[in-house]
């Protein structure tokens, strides 16, 4: 394992590039871990949800309401509010899916936070490292106008350890580019999950609805 003082002498060889790299690499894998942790835990509550939702006959508003007591903090408690408390104007079923709608918009950003910071991770990671390289390269071509004896090991040494940036700024790269696109299929299967718990309360409290306007 590299000796801080190693690592030190490769920062500095690289114009000290590899500090944001080390910087990129510790956002990148907070973000993907708390991100993939989140999506999973909204994932496994909606199956939950929907497998519940599916058990429930229609307009069983008393289990709608259990079902809300049971988690009143999760994403998912505004839809269940919003099938608890549906308008009294308008056509029930049109209404009851438009508010559904807006607090799915209001959801979705929730979905994908902070997943720009991996897409900026991809593109800027393997910039900083060429240009972490680029500078080694020039301090390693100095070293030809020093003494004739052990220039050639110099400038090879030199050209070894710029090139340490292009790899980590690369690893950095494809890290965050895995992460990016599972935690985005995972995103878009929870957006996918809104919407079929959409369906499901539109479809069992739409008529409960009606008849709560009509009385």
């Amino acid at each position: 394992m590299p000796s801080l003082d190693t690592l030190a002498r490769l920062a500095a060889h690289t114009g000290g590039l590899l500090y944001p790299l080390a910087l990129l690499l510790t956002l990148t894998l907070a973000v993907s871990l708390e991100r993939g942790w989140a999506l999973r835990s909204l994932d496994r509550r909606g199956e939950r949800l929907a497998r519940a939702l599916a058990g429930l006959d229609a307009a069983d508003r008393g289990g709608l309401a259990g079902l809300l007591e049971a988690r009143p903090h999760a994403v998912h408690a505004a839809l269940l509010r919003c099938a608890l408390t549906p308008p009294e104007t308008a056509a029930p079923a049109g209404a009851l899916a438009a508010r559904l709608d807006e607090h799915i918009l209001a959801i979705q950003p929730q979905l994908d936070r902070r997943l720009w910071v991996l897409d900026t991770a991809v593109t800027l990671a393997p910039l900083l490292g060429l240009l972490g390289t680029i500078v080694g390269m020039f301090h390693a071509f100095a070293a030809l106008g020093g003494e004739a004896s052990g220039r050639a090991q110099a400038v090879t040494g030199g050209v070894a350890e710029a090139l340490v940036a292009t790899a980590a700024g690369l690893l950095i790269a494809v890290l965050g580019l895995v992460a990016f696109n599972a935690l985005g299929e995972r995103a878009r299967r929870a957006g996918h999950q809104l919407e079929v718990i959409k369906v499901m309360l539109v479809n069992r409290f739409a008529g409960a609805a009606c008849g709560a306007g009509a009385g």
